[in-house]
C-alpha cells in the first residue's frame, strides 16, 4: 500500500509538473508576438537556440574542414612541461615559444591527454563543442538576470556568426577557455558570491591575458561593494591563486615566467590586424602610436568611472571607505550594475588595442547586445542596432583585412561607446531620496 502511495505522489507531481509546463507554452503562444520582443522570454528562447545549436555546431564539425593554426603549438608548449621543462624561455612550439600564463598549460595538459597527446583532433573538436555550449549557456544566464535584450536579438549572437563557430571548434583556440571562466567568475558575481567569483576571474587570466581588460571594471565593482579594506580579501584571491599555480615555473625562472606569461609589450604582426589596417605599417609598429593608444584607453576608463558608473553624487574617493561609513547607505549591487561595469570596461579595451587578431573576436562578441540594447537611445533603433552587429560580423569576416573593412569596425566601435556614454540610468530611488533627506 505504501508503495502505491508513492507510485501515485510521483505519477501526480509529474502530472502537475507537466500541466504548468503546458500552460507555460500555451501563454508563450498566446503572447507569441512578444516572445521574441520581451526579455522575460529569454530562457525559452535560450533553451530553443542552444537545441538549435548542438545541430549546427557538430554539422560544422563534420561538414567543415578543420584548420591547423595553434593547435600543435599548443600540444608541442605543453608536452615540454610534461617532460620536465618548467623554465618558461625554453618552452616553444611550432609557432613559437609559449606566452601565456600556467593556467594554460594545466587545461591544455588535460587536452593533451585527453585527445591522444594532441593527436585525436576530432575528439579535440567535440570538447570545444562542449565549451561552445556551455559559453552559451553561462552567456544566456546572464542575460536572463539583466533583463534587458529582447530575445530575437540572441539568434545573431548564436546561429548567424560563422567567425565564432570557427573559433571554437575549427581552429581550437585557448580564447575561448578563457571567456568561459570568465562568463562563469560574472555568473558567481551576479550570485553575490564575490569570493568564487574572484577565483574563476584569477583561473581565466591564468590561461589568457586578454581578460585582464575586465579588471578595471572589476576593480571598481569590489571597491563599490566592499570599500578598500573589504577589497583588499578578494584582490589577494585573484593574486594568490596567480602564484599558487605559477609556482613550479616561478621557482625556476621568475623573470622568464613573468616576462613570458605576462608580456604586455609585446610586438604584433601587421599582416594578422583585423583593425588597423588603414595604417601605414611603420606607423602600427611604432611605440609612439601604443603609447597614445594606452593613453586613450585609461583617459576613457578614467571618464568613465567618474562619469558613469559612479553616481551616488559623493566623490569618487568615498569607494575607499568602508560602505557603512558613507554618506549615501550601502545598496547592494544590481546585476545590471555589474554587468554594464563589466562589459564596457572590456569593451574600452577592445577599441583602443593595439592589434586585434581573428581569434580575438570571443573576447567581446557574446557581449555586444548587451552593450548596444542596455541602454535607452531613441536615436540607436532595433534595425541600426543590428546593422552595427552585421557590420561588425562582416568587419571580422573579411580575410584578410582591409582598409574598409577596419575603418567600418572602428566606426562601429565609436557608435557603441557614443551609446553607452550617452545611455545615462537615473540615479536609484534610494540615492535619490537619500540626498532629498540631505
Amino acid at each position: 500500500m505504501a508503495a502505491g502511495l508513492r507510485k501515485r505522489g510521483r505519477s501526480g507531481s509529474a502530472a502537475q509538473a507537466a500541466g504548468l509546463c503546458k500552460q507555460w507554452l500555451q501563454r508563450a503562444w498566446q503572447e507569441r508576438r512578444l516572445l521574441l520582443r520581451e526579455p522575460r522570454y529569454t530562457l525559452l528562447v535560450a533553451a530553443c537556440l542552444c537545441l538549435a545549436e548542438v545541430g549546427i555546431t557538430f554539422w560544422v564539425i563534420h561538414r567543415v574542414a578543420y584548420t591547423e593554426i595553434d593547435w600543435k603549438a599548443y600540444m608541442a608548449q605543453v608536452e615540454g612541461v610534461i617532460n620536465g621543462t618548467y623554465d618558461y624561455t625554453q618552452l616553444q612550439g611550432d609557432t613559437g615559444p609559449l606566452v601565456y600564463p600556467a593556467g594554460f598549460v594545466y587545461i591544455f595538459m588535460g587536452l593533451y591527454y585527453a585527445t591522444g597527446r594532441g593527436t585525436d583532433i576530432r575528439m579535440a573538436q567535440n570538447i570545444f563543442a562542449v565549451l561552445y555550449l556551455a559559453t552559451l549557456l553561462l552567456v544566456f544566464l546572464i542575460y536572463h538576470q539583466t533583463c534587458k535584450v529582447p530575445p530575437f536579438v540572441f539568434f545573431f549572437m548564436c546561429c548567424a556568426s560563422y567567425r565564432v563557430h570557427s573559433i571554437f571548434v575549427l581552429r581550437l583556440f585557448n580564447d575561448p577557455v578563457a571567456m568561459v571562466l570568465l562568463f562563469l567568475s560574472i555568473n558567481f558575481l551576479l550570485a553575490q558570491r564575490w569570493g568564487w567569483g574572484c577565483c574563476f576571474f584569477s583561473l581565466a587570466v591564468s590561461v589568457k591575458m586578454n581578460v585582464l581588460l575586465f579588471a578595471p571594471g572589476l576593480l571598481f565593482l569590489l571597491l563599490m561593494q566592499f570599500g578598500f579594506r573589504g577589497a583588499l580579501p578578494k584582490l589577494g584571491i585573484c593574486a594568490g591563486l596567480q602564484v599558487v599555480l605559477g609556482l613550479p615555473f616561478l621557482l625556476e625562472n621568475p623573470i622568464g615566467y613573468l616576462s613570458r606569461s605576462f608580456d604586455l609589450g609585446r610586438q604584433f604582426l601587421f599582416r594578422w590586424t583585423v583593425n588597423w589596417r588603414f595604417l601605414p605599417e611603420a606607423l602600427f609598429l611604432h611605440r609612439a602610436f601604443h603609447l597614445a593608444l594606452l593613453a586613450a584607453h585609461l583617459t576613457l576608463l578614467l571618464l568613465f568611472a567618474l562619469c558613469r558608473w559612479h553616481r551616488t553624487g559623493e566623490s569618487i574617493l568615498s569607494l575607499l571607505r568602508d560602505p557603512s561609513k558613507r554618506k549615501v547607505p550601502p545598496q547592494p549591487l544590481t546585476p545590471n550594475q555589474i554587468v554594464s561595469t563589466l562589459f564596457t570596461s572590456n569593451f574600452i579595451g577592445i577599441c583602443f588595442s593595439r592589434s586585434l587578431h581573428y581569434q580575438f573576436y570571443v573576447w567581446y562578441f557574446h557581449t555586444l547586445p548587451y552593450l548596444l540594447w542596455a541602454t535607452p537611445a531613441r536615436w540607436l533603433t532595433h534595425l541600426l542596432r543590428l546593422l552595427v552587429l552585421g557590420l561588425i560580423e562582416l568587419s571580422w569576416n573579411t580575410y584578410p583585412s582591409t582598409s574598409c573593412s577596419s575603418a567600418a569596425l572602428h566606426v562601429c566601435h565609436a557608435v557603441i561607446l557614443l551609446q553607452l556614454w550617452l545611455g545615462l540610468q537615473p540615479f536609484p530611488k534610494s540615492t535619490q531620496h537619500s540626498k532629498k533627506a540631505h
